[in-house]
């Protein structure tokens, strides 16, 4: 990520901090809904601009520069062992997902099964393994970054292999698709560029999406799959068809 678009994602996140919505920033900023819009989703700021956004954040823009540093320094890949202490506890690793997706401590237990005081010991034991900064009451700072990625053919990995992926193609009675989408064919190496590019820009996108979503009340939101997989493969009904 450029670091212009590490400025605006932290704005951003600093405006759900705030409660603050686009409407409520242009109205202290004197501009129409619109404008601001446009500026954010064009990345046009002026440094003038950006002070004027900051004073009505009531931080400093030095500390809006230090706190994109610091998360521009997030974790895009988990190590060996934190993925297998998250495998090792099922709530462990449900807690980190939620604190990820930027699920309150509250939240957390109103929706699962787990008690105050053993939400308080995981969101610890997060803490202990550099996936989050605990913070007093039980809020936090998450260190992991939205478009990380599990080792390649790590525990992790495989998890999602055999648990997730096997199941999410196989949705419950009465569960509806979304969006379902299958196509092949044979391309040339170029063009399996270009959609691999773009796969890689709408999965940020989506990231982007996860963090915006963040500030709403779970009832505003709902759990979503979203898998994006492309590989040479050639259906065995076809395959078996081949001559010798």
């Amino acid at each position: 990520m450029s670091q212009i678009s590490q400025v605006i994602a932290t704005l951003k996140s600093l405006l759900k901090q705030q409660g603050m919505t686009y409407r409520s920033l242009a109205s202290a900023l004197d501009m129409s809904e619109a404008n601001v819009k446009r500026m954010f989703s064009l990345s046009s700021f002026s440094l003038e601009r950006l002070e004027q956004i900051c004073e009505v954040l009531n931080i400093a823009l030095s500390d809006l520069f230090t706190l994109a540093q610091n998360q521009s320094e997030k974790v895009s890949q988990l190590t060996a062992e934190q993925e297998q202490q998250l495998l090792e506890n099922p709530k462990l690793l449900l807690v980190a997902v939620c604190v990820r997706d930027g699920w309150k401590f509250s939240e957390i237990v109103a929706q699962y099964n787990i008690d105050k005081l053993e939400a308080t010991r995981l969101l610890a034991r997060l803490d202990r393994l550099k996936i989050i900064e605990l913070l007093p009451n039980n809020h936090y700072r998450s260190l992991i970054a939205q478009d990380f990625r599990w080792i390649e053919g790590g525990k992790l990995e495989q998890f999602m292999e055999q648990e997730v992926m096997v199941k999410f193609m196989a949705p419950k009675k009465g569960e509806q698709w979304n969006f379902r989408f299958y196509l092949r064919g044979r391309f040339s190496d170029s063009s399996i560029e270009i959609i691999q590019r773009r796969l890689n820009q709408l999965t940020k996108e989506a990231a982007q999406l996860n963090i915006e979503d963040q500030s709403l009340p779970l009832d505003k939101r709902q759990h979503l799959g979203l898998l994006l997989a492309m590989r040479p493969w050639e259906p065995s009904l076809f395959e078996n068809l081949r001559r010798p």
